[in-house]
């Protein structure tokens, strides 16, 4: 069978014509993120998306275009060629190489996964055969006749995660806020970051050190019906020269690895160089109020605060934004990857000696464990940069683009506001935001009350009765300062004392999202009570 991979050049009208066939053919077949749930259903459909096909395979032993397409692109079975007519174009498929025949049946060329977009759009990812990410076995093969090393993934955890992270114009936000007219998708791989930013990017550059890689996007956006993306070949950001973006994204080649096996994840860098180099060179290719997003892996070291270690990744200028999601010891870290690369199904010696090697690259950094999270960087150019470092294994929620902008529009504020100002501001609950009282049955008073976000991160945190009673008054008519004088009142505390103790938990508040600040000048507060 050809590896040759097929072609959709939207540039001659005919090859962009076959390609819209297609496209309307998967249409019309359900060929769909909701379509295989109707087919598969639940179960069969979950197994599929973890690599599992036993279970599809037996859902699309009926006939009918859906079940073959599912037989063909999603678990590379042959299809009898009159069956595949019925589903497909099959003279455009066979003309531009997305099938190719063997007798009487055909074979697909390429892995095409259906994919839905963030306001449910029906999209396609193109990926090379057996390359889907997920399941127990861990990467396959692949084509006979392409270098393993070279095989180009399709959509994952990793890249879900960053397309829910990845920021995009908001709906009636200030013609002021942030926009984000070009895009730069930096190791594009399949192209799925390069295919959300061609909704409302006018210019989306695309790059990847793997020209297997650059092909497959383009098959991506082309049969998705998405604008054409910019690509260039070449490592980081040497493919843009000089130009500049207003957004960055990046899937890197994260994986800390004893060596270069493999494009999609291994850098070729040692340790954790090539995402500190990213971020350290981002700044240059932001416009000014820019951001930069991307997952990254860093290491633990012995003696050394992993705070400490990104923080010093975070270019001058820059506000940053750093989360840490989970944390693997060195041997989890080395087994997930063994796994991924297929090496568990090596001979036993084999699979030793990979692990020792993956071990001793640990044991010469003083790596005791790897930690993953999402980077995000703005270009503020600000004297005192925000930079917030944190851990957060917990469920949030996606999409998440909304929050990371919100938590920088948040920071701007507290800074831009002393004490003085932020009680004279006004305050509204955030949205889906309930409290807690815990104490034992009975008791007068709880030992304490939580408040718990239901959108965004998803925190909760404790506050005393006096933060309780603050958060379910504010919406946004009062002052700080005269509610603050209320519950004085009612607490019998002294007003001087409690404005002066205040602020912090507002602040804390305020920075964690659990209120917002009121647009507007803040009223005067006439009656506040300052020490002389």
């Amino acid at each position: 069978m050809s590896t040759h991979l097929p072609v959709a050049d939207d540039r001659d009208p005919e090859s962009a014509a076959r390609t819209a066939r297609l496209r309307e053919a998967l249409l019309a077949a359900g060929f769909t993120a909701d379509g295989l749930l109707e087919l598969l259903g639940a179960t069969a459909y979950a197994a599929l998306a973890r690599s599992e096909t036993v279970p599809a395979l037996r859902a699309t032993r009926s006939d009918g275009p859906l079940a073959a397409l599912v037989r063909l692109f999603l678990l590379q079975q042959p299809v009898a060629a009159a069956r595949a007519g019925e589903a497909l174009p099959l003279d455009d498929c066979l003309a531009d190489g997305w099938l190719v025949r063997d007798g009487d049946e055909v074979r697909a060329t390429v892995d095409v996964r259906p994919y839905g977009g963030p306001e449910g759009q029906d999209w396609w990812i193109v990926s090379d055969l057996g390359c889907a990410v997920g399941g127990a076995g861990g990467i396959g093969r692949g084509p006979a006749d392409v270098d393993r090393s070279q095989l180009v993934l399709g959509v994952g955890g990793a890249s879900t995660t960053l397309a829910g992270l990845m920021l995009r114009p908001q709906a009636g936000a200030p013609a002021a806020g942030p926009h984000f007219d070009s895009v730069l998708d930096l190791g594009t791989g399949s192209g799925v970051q390069a295919l959300h930013a061609a909704e409302y990017a006018t210019r989306v550059t695309a790059t990847d050190v793997n020209p297997r890689a650059l092909r497959i996007a383009a098959l991506t956006l082309a049969l998705s019906g998405a604008q054409a993306a910019d690509l260039r070949q070449g490592s980081l950001f040497e493919p843009v020269g000089d130009e500049t973006y207003d957004l960055i994204v990046s899937n890197p080649p994260f994986v800390i690895s004893p060596g270069a096996r493999l494009t999609y994840r291994d850098g070729g860098m040692g340790g954790d160089d090539l995402c500190r180099t990213l971020v350290q060179q981002a700044a240059g290719h932001l416009n000014d109020g820019g951001y930069c997003q991307l997952l990254a892996n860093w290491q633990h070291v012995e003696g050394e605060d992993w705070k400490d270690r990104v923080r010093a990744w975070v270019p001058r200028g820059c506000d940053a934004w750093i989360v840490q999601r989970e944390v693997q010891d060195v041997t989890q870290y080395a087994e997930l990857w063994l796994r991924d690369a297929g090496d568990h199904r090596a001979g036993p010696e084999e699979y030793a000696a990979r692990y020792e090697a993956w071990l001793d690259e640990f044991e010469a950094r003083k790596t005791r464990a790897v930690g993953f999270g999402w980077i995000t960087l703005r270009k503020s150019g600000a004297d005192d940069p925000s930079i917030t470092i944190e851990e957060w294994p917990h469920a949030v929620e996606q999409p998440l683009g909304p929050a990371v902008l919100g938590h920088f529009a948040r920071q701007d504020y507290l800074r831009e506001t002393d004490d003085a100002a932020l009680l004279a501001g006004r305050f509204k609950l955030a949205p889906e935001v309930v409290q807690e009282q815990v104490g034992l049955p009975g008791a007068e008073d709880p030992e304490h009350v939580v408040l718990r976000q239901n959108r965004g991160m998803r925190r909760a945190t404790k506050v005393d009765t006096v933060g309780a009673g603050f958060a379910g008054v504010c919406d946004g008519t009062l002052p700080a300062g005269r509610i603050l004088d209320a519950i004085a009142q009612l607490v019998g505390e002294d007003p001087v004392m409690l404005r002066d103790r205040t602020p912090e938990a507002i602040r804390m508040l305020v920075e964690q999202g659990f209120l917002d600040p009121v647009g507007g000048a803040p009223e005067a507060d006439a009656d506040a009570t300052t020490e002389g």
